[in-house]
C-alpha cells in the first residue's frame, strides 16, 4: 500500500529528492544526444513521393470509380499525415475512407478504419471522439464474428480507460485480448496488448508485474523484428517503469534507446516522451539545473508536433525548478501559464467523464446479455431514464441560453433606441461586463466544484489538504469577481467587505465559526482589481494556516486583518493570538502556501517580516499598486 501511494504521489509530479543518480558516461551522451537540434534528425528522401503517388492514386481510382483503391489510398494518406505528426489531417482522410467503405458495405474494412481513426483522436486527446468509433469497430466486428478485430478494440479500450485513469478495468480489456490472441495465435498483436497491460499495472503500483508485461511486450516485437515506433515506445514505457522503482541507470538507458531510435528513423514526435522524461529523473534527484534544458525542449517539441495534452504539467515542471533555482520571475511567469493550461484541462474532465461512462456501458454488455430477460428490461429502463434525463438537461441549458441570448437582445435593442449617445453606451458596455464578472464566478465555481469532486475520492490525507487549499484559492478568486458584478464600480473591490466575504468562506471551510473570529480594523479601501487579487491570495494562505496550526485542539482564538495606504506605501497586517512559531519544530505542510505567498509579494513589489512573541503577526509593505 506504501508502495502504491508513493507512486501515485510521483505520477501527480511531487518532486522529492531521491537517492540513485546516472552514470557520468550516461548522462554525458544524454547530452549530447536530447539536446542537439532536430537538424539531426534524418528525413525520408521519399515521403515527398509517397504523398504525391497517394494523391495520384485517389485521383485515378475516383475517376474510375474503382472505391476499394480510393478507400486505400485515403487510408495511406491518413498514415502518412500521421507519421508527419499532422493528425488532423490524418483524421480527416480516414473520415473519407470510412465514407466509402459505408457506402460500398465492406464491415470489415469499416471497422478496421474505425480502430485507426480511434488511434487518431488518442493523439489529439479527444478521448470521448476516440470512445465512440472504438465501440462502433466492436459491434462490427462481434456482428461479423471477427474475433481478431474483438480482442484489437479491447486493447484499444483499455488505452482510452488509461487516459481516464480507469487502470484495474483497462487492465481487465488487456488480458481479454491477451487470451483471445494466444488462444487464436495472433502473434503481431499481443505485444500491443502486453505493453497496454504493463501501462496500466504500472499505475495499479504493481511494479514488479508492470515489468514483467513490458518485457514480453519488448521480446515479443524483437521476435517479430519489430525495430520501429512500437518497440520505442516499449522503450520509454519500460524507463517509466524503472523511473518508479527507482532504478536510475537502467531508465536513463531506455529513454536513450527511444530517442535515438527515434531520431533515427525521423521520428520527431517520439523524441519528446525520453526528452521530458530525462528531465523528470533530474528533477526527482534535485539536480534542477541539469533538468531545466530537457523540460524546455520536450515543451518545443510539443508546440512543433502540436501534441500539447500534457503541455501544463511540463509548465508545471518548470515553474518548479525556477522556483528551486530562486529565479521567481521565471517560476511566476510558467506557473501563470501552467495555471491557464490547467484550467483548459479541467474543462475536459466532463467529456472525459462522458466518455468514461460510455466505456463502462459498453463494457457491460457482455454480461448484460446473459442475465435473464426482465433484467435486460430493468437495465434498458435505466439507460433510457439516463438518455432521457441527459436529453432533458441539454434542452434546458439550450432553452436557457435561447432565452438569455433572446433577453440580452431585446435589452440591447431597447437601449439603442433610448439613445445613441455616449452615456447609453458606457451603461450597455456596464452590463456587459458584469455579465462578464458573473460568468468568471460561474466558472470559478464550477473548477471550485470539480475539485471537490476529485478530493471526495482521495484517500490520502496529504491529497485531500491540498486539494482543500486549491478550493480556497478558487473561493478567494471568486469573491473577487462576485464584488465585481455586485459593484456599482467595476473597475474596483472594496477590501474590507471582500475580506469579510472571503474571512466567512475560510472559516466555514474548516468548520471553525464557533472557535476562532476575525477582525477586519480598518477603513473602507478600494483596489484596482489587479491589485486586490494577488492580496486576496496571500490573505487567504495565512487565514488558512492561521485555522490549520495557530489554534490545535479546539483551542479558541482571535484573528486580526488590516489593509491601510500610508504616503507610496501599502502596508497588509495579518496576526492571531495562537500558540505562535515552536522553537526546533520542522515546518508543517508542503511549503507551496509560503512559496506562493513570496511570489505574489515580489508580483507587487513588497517585502514581508513576521513577528511571533504573542501568536503570529505577519507584515506586508508593497509599493506596486492601484488605488481604484
Amino acid at each position: 500500500m506504501k508502495r502504491l501511494l508513493l507512486f501515485i504521489v510521483l505520477a501527480c509530479v511531487s518532486w522529492s529528492s531521491l537517492p540513485h543518480t546516472p552514470s557520468q558516461n550516461q548522462e554525458d551522451t544524454l547530452k549530447n544526444s536530447y539536446l542537439n537540434s532536430e537538424k539531426s534528425i534524418p528525413k525520408n528522401k521519399d515521403t515527398l513521393s509517397e504523398f504525391i503517388n497517394f494523391k495520384k492514386s485517389i485521383a485515378i481510382s475516383t475517376k474510375s470509380k474503382d472505391y476499394k483503391t480510393l478507400a486505400k489510398s485515403f487510408i495511406g494518406l491518413a498514415k502518412w499525415h500521421e507519421d508527419h505528426t499532422i493528425l488532423d489531417s490524418s483524421i480527416v482522410y480516414l473520415q473519407k475512407a470510412i465514407s466509402v467503405y459505408k457506402k460500398q458495405k465492406m464491415p470489415k474494412e469499416l471497422a478496421d478504419t474505425y480502430l485507426l481513426l480511434a488511434t487518431n483522436y488518442s493523439g489529439t486527446a479527444e478521448y470521448d471522439e476516440g470512445s465512440k468509433v472504438v465501440f462502433k469497430a466492436l459491434a462490427l466486428y462481434e456482428e461479423i464474428d471477427n474475433q481478431r478485430g474483438i480482442a484489437q478494440c479491447y486493447t484499444k479500450i483499455s488505452d482510452l480507460l488509461y487516459y481516464s485513469d480507469s487502470y484495474a478495468e483497462g487492465a481487465e480489456y488487456c488480458k481479454k485480448a491477451i487470451a483471445i490472441q494466444e488462444k487464436h495465435g495472433y502473434k503481431d498483436d499481443l505485444p500491443l496488448s502486453y505493453r497496454r497491460l504493463a501501462e496500466n499495472e504500472l499505475f495499479l503500483g504493481d511494479l514488479d508485474k508492470s515489468l514483467s508485461s513490458m518485457n514480453r511486450a519488448i521480446n515479443l516485437y524483437k521476435q517479430l523484428g519489430v525495430v520501429d515506433a512500437p518497440l520505442l515506445a516499449c522503450y520509454n514505457g519500460r524507463g517509466n517503469i524503472y523511473k518508479y522503482m527507482e532504478r536510475y541507470d537502467d531508465a536513463i538507458a531506455d529513454y536513450n534507446r527511444c530517442y535515438e531510435g527515434a531520431k533515427k528513423i525521423g521520428l520527431l514526435r517520439y523524441t519528446m516522451p525520453p526528452t521530458a522524461n530525462i528531465g523528470h529523473v533530474y528533477i526527482l534527484q534535485g539536480k534542477y539545473a541539469e533538468a531545466l534544458p530537457y523540460n524546455l525542449r520536450a515543451i518545443e517539441i510539443m508546440k512543433r508536433i502540436g501534441n500539447t495534452k500534457n503541455l501544463w504539467e511540463n509548465y508545471m515542471h518548470i515553474s518548479n525548478i525556477y522556483g528551486e533555482l530562486g529565479d521567481y520571475k521565471n517560476a511566476l511567469e510558467y506557473h501563470e501559464l501552467y495555471e491557464q493550461g490547467h484550467t483548459e484541462y479541467l474543462n475536459t474532465i466532463i467529456a472525459r467523464k462522458d466518455s468514461e461512462l460510455q466505456v463502462k456501458y459498453e463494457t457491460a454488455q457482455k454480461d448484460i446479455e446473459i442475465l435473464s430477460q426482465q433484467e435486460k428490461i430493468t437495465q434498458q429502463r435505466i439507460t433510457q431514464w439516463l438518455y432521457i434525463g441527459v436529453a432533458g438537461l441539454l434542452a434546458i441549458i439550450l432553452f436557457g441560453m435561447y432565452f438569455t441570448l433572446k433577453n440580452i437582445r431585446k435589452k440591447r435593442k431597447a437601449l439603442s433606441q433610448l439613445n445613441t449617445e455616449l452615456d447609453a453606451k458606457n451603461k450597455q458596455n456596464e452590463l456587459l461586463l458584469k455579465e462578464i464578472h458573473h460568468r468568471v464566478k460561474n466558472n470559478l465555481e464550477l473548477v471550485k466544484s470539480l475539485i471537490a469532486l476529485q478530493s471526495a475520492k482521495l484517500e490520502d490525507g496529504a491529497s485531500k489538504e491540498a486539494m482543500l487549499a486549491s478550493e480556497n484559492r478558487v473561493q478567494s478568486m471568486g469573491i473577487i469577481h462576485q464584488k465585481l458584478y455586485q459593484g456599482e464600480n467595476l473597475g474596483s473591490i472594496e477590501m474590507k467587505d471582500y475580506f469579510m466575504n472571503l474571512s466567512e468562506g475560510v472559516l466555514d471551510t474548516f468548520d471553525a465559526e464557533e472557535k476562532v473570529k476575525i477582525e477586519c480594523a480598518m477603513d473602507d479601501l478600494n483596489l484596482d482589481v489587479d491589485t486586490a487579487v494577488p492580496i486576496g491570495l496571500i490573505v487567504n494562505e495565512l487565514l488558512t494556516n492561521a485555522l490549520k496550526y495557530a489554534f490545535p485542539e479546539g483551542t479558541k482564538g482571535k484573528i486580526k486583518i488590516s489593509l491601510n495606504k500610508q504616503n507610496e506605501a501599502l502596508f497588509l497586517k495579518v496576526s492571531d493570538n495562537g500558540i505562535g512559531k515552536v522553537k526546533k519544530t520542522k515546518a508543517k505542510g508542503t511549503g507551496f502556501g509560503t512559496q506562493l505567498i513570496q511570489l505574489l509579494t515580489l508580483q507587487l513589489n513588497g517585502t514581508i517580516s513576521e513577528n511571533h512573541k504573542n501568536g503570529t503577526e505577519v507584515l506586508f509593505n508593497f509599493k506596486n499598486f492601484k488605488i481604484a
